[in-house]
């Protein structure tokens, strides 16, 4: 299989890793604005040749757009434009409706498959790629009644030669449940580090305290401007009613901590406790 991969970051290329060691595909193209992603990708074998969008469309059996949301957005509808009936394109992207209602009316819609394998890092680039990034991770395809068969089961079979666990959603529900534990997660880690770079003015008094809990929360602060960004404008209706819950119970937090309400504290972290019989 001749596999094309548009964008060539952390996602895109830890996909070509695997789908190169698991034997799914045997030729890998890439498509990357980006020049020293380009070189990145060759010198680490992650595709075999760089070449032109127009290029790929017409020579892939499988199409991965790897691009930011908004990129994508802008991409898909040529892509489906030319592709040929036995091809197919997927996506990776953390948001599903608005990208369906571009395409939703497409002639070539079949053809394409709506995916969000739910795994990740906040680095970026080829050289931040690795293998087994999706091993024992849920991959998410949504409204899978719109895509044709042939072209389900093949990204089925990609994730599953990931090592991923497929499951199925509509894009509504996607976008609602990722919103509340994925992007909601990074809103509060770029806030979590605004507040402290704002209070702690050097950087060198963050690195002597900082342990393990700041570290770990404040992890996802780290993921690209141009990435999320875009996610965040994509998914506001979603993200916007939980940022008002959330910033509730933090309020309701800071009133008791203020009057030193310390059996209601302890009430708060239990019922937050009750997550872990969840995860």
């Amino acid at each position: 299989m001749k596999i094309s991969i548009i964008g060539l970051g952390l996602i895109g290329s830890s996909i070509a890793i695997d789908l190169r060691k698991s034997g799914f595909g045997k030729i890998f193209l890439g498509v990357d604005a980006n020049e020293i992603h380009q070189i990145e990708a060759i010198e680490l074998n992650i595709v075999d040749q760089i070449v032109t969008l127009e290029h790929a469309i017409a020579v892939s059996d499988l199409i991965i757009l790897a691009t930011p949301v908004n990129i994508s957005t802008q991409i898909l509808p040529k892509i489906l434009d030319k592709i040929s009936e036995n091809s197919f394109v997927t996506d990776v992207g953390s948001t599903k409706e608005n990208l369906i209602e571009v395409i939703k009316n497409h002639t070539n819609r079949k053809q394409f498959v709506a995916a969000h394998p739910m795994s990740g890092t906040e680095k970026s680039g080829p050289n931040a790629a690795f293998s087994g990034l999706f091993e024992n991770k849920i991959a998410i395809i949504c409204d899978a009644e719109n895509s044709n068969k042939k072209a389900l089961d093949t990204v089925e079979k990609m994730y599953q030669s990931l090592g991923s666990n497929v499951i199925f959603m509509t894009a509504k529900a996607h976008d609602e449940h990722v919103g509340y534990v994925s992007h909601l997660s990074h809103v509060i880690a770029y806030a979590l580090a605004v507040a402290v770079l704002e209070k702690e003015k050097s950087g060198e008094d963050i690195l002597k305290v900082a342990a393990g809990g700041f570290t770990s929360t404040v992890r996802l602060a780290k993921s690209s401007a141009e990435m999320w960004t875009p996610i965040f404008e994509q998914n506001k209706k979603n993200i916007l009613p939980i940022i008002d819950i959330y910033m509730e119970k933090l309020a309701e937090f800071r009133q008791n901590l203020e009057e030193n309400n310390t059996e209601k504290i302890n009430e708060f972290i239990k019922e937050a406790n009750k997550i872990k019989k969840i995860l």
